[in-house]
């Protein structure tokens, strides 16, 4: 690959890296007797050192953090969300089909551009992409762990992605879908006791005025209604 690059007359590589920042990306370097995200990369320790070795250097650092579901939603914190979205008028939209989620999808692909574009490693999604990833990833979802935040004009305001986790059902099946595998995939999705947060996105004139702590706040209390002990917060910058 260097000789390749040099030939192109590129002096540096990069990576691991996705195709773009909804793709997997990084190299596990401390807690690999962890269960890792369905989401994330899982590698053996000597990868890091071999990668040393080769000459390469850590350019940044991404962390996850394990969260404990409350036993109830703090009621100061509920009343703070209804007077920000009052104050902001501001709708929450919950769904309880994906087929109710779909005329969203382009916006909110829209916002993962737009919101994201700013961090590391990330590219501009194609459409096709696009296209892609809500057909191989929104098929996994279950609706209730969706919420979408509409603002006055009906636009979105923000939105954010949670999941049960699947990461023992991929360990289970050794990560084939096929033949069983999916039974696994989709009896985790209906009962399970870790919620895997994925993606959360607030509209750049909305940030800083609490409207990712309604988001949080939803998923607290859809995660008590399925009896979850914890959560995983996805890679964080």
């Amino acid at each position: 690959v260097e000789k390749w690059a040099r030939e192109k007359g590129i002096d540096e590589v990069h990576g691991p890296l996705g195709f773009c920042d909804v793709d997997k990306e990084g190299m596990l370097v401390e807690g690999f007797e962890e269960n890792d995200m369905f989401i994330t990369l899982y590698n053996h320790p000597y990868y890091a050192v071999h990668m040393v070795n080769l000459g390469f250097e850590k350019d940044v650092d991404w962390v996850e953090y394990q969260l404990t579901v409350p036993e109830a939603v703090n009621e100061k914190v509920t009343r703070i969300n209804e007077i920000v979205l009052k104050r902001n008028k501001l709708t929450v939209l919950r769904f309880k089909k994906i087929k109710e989620i779909t005329p969203y999808v382009p916006r909110i692909f829209e916002m993962i551009d737009q919101e994201y574009g700013h961090l590391y490693g990330t590219v501009p999604l194609t459409k096709a992409q696009v296209e892609w990833y809500y057909k191989s990833f929104f098929s996994f979802l279950n609706p209730d762990f969706i919420r979408v935040i509409l603002d006055s004009d009906r636009k979105i305001a923000a939105f954010g992605v949670a999941v049960p986790s699947l990461a023992q059902a991929a360990k289970k099946n050794k990560g084939r879908l096929l033949p069983f595998g999916i039974f696994h995939m989709l009896r985790a999705i209906k009962k399970n006791d870790t919620l895997e947060l994925f993606l959360v996105a607030v509209r750049s004139d909305l940030q800083g005025k609490g409207i990712n702590a309604i988001l949080m706040c939803e998923f607290t209390r859809t995660a008590i209604e399925y009896s979850m002990k914890y959560a995983e917060t996805g890679p964080e910058l």
